[in-house]
């Protein structure tokens, strides 16, 4: 297998990409019209690209989970935009999610 490289970088594309999936999807729902349309996959597709790079600096078993942190992302956005509620499970998921991450990216970037 040969050495991955530039870890922090596929991390940091990683962590782009999670937050333009969330943040196009957020588009969709929230706002109306063509326009928001066009511009919510505009920025989804930003998020797919930077996730077909991130593969080329990281390891799949690594980069792939930090993907999650877009289920935070989404229940903040819900909450603020949405009024949804985080209950105390929800923010016992989050603060897994951020664990998870956070570990995860410790061992890409030292590896």
């Amino acid at each position: 297998m040969k050495e991955q490289k530039g870890g922090i970088l596929g991390i940091f594309l990683m962590l782009m990409c999670a937050m333009c999936l969330c943040i196009g999807q957020f588009i969709w729902k929230y706002y109306d019209g063509i326009f928001s349309l066009a511009v919510g996959f505009g920025i989804y597709g930003l998020g797919a690209l930077a996730m077909l790079c991130a593969y080329q600096f990281g390891s799949v078993s690594v980069l792939q989970p930090i993907n999650s942190v877009s289920y935070v992302a989404a229940a903040v956005l819900g909450n603020i935009f949405f009024d949804e509620v985080i209950s105390a499970g929800k923010v016992i998921g989050i603060l897994a999610i951020i664990a998870g991450v956070v570990l995860l990216a410790q061992e890409e970037s030292v590896s």
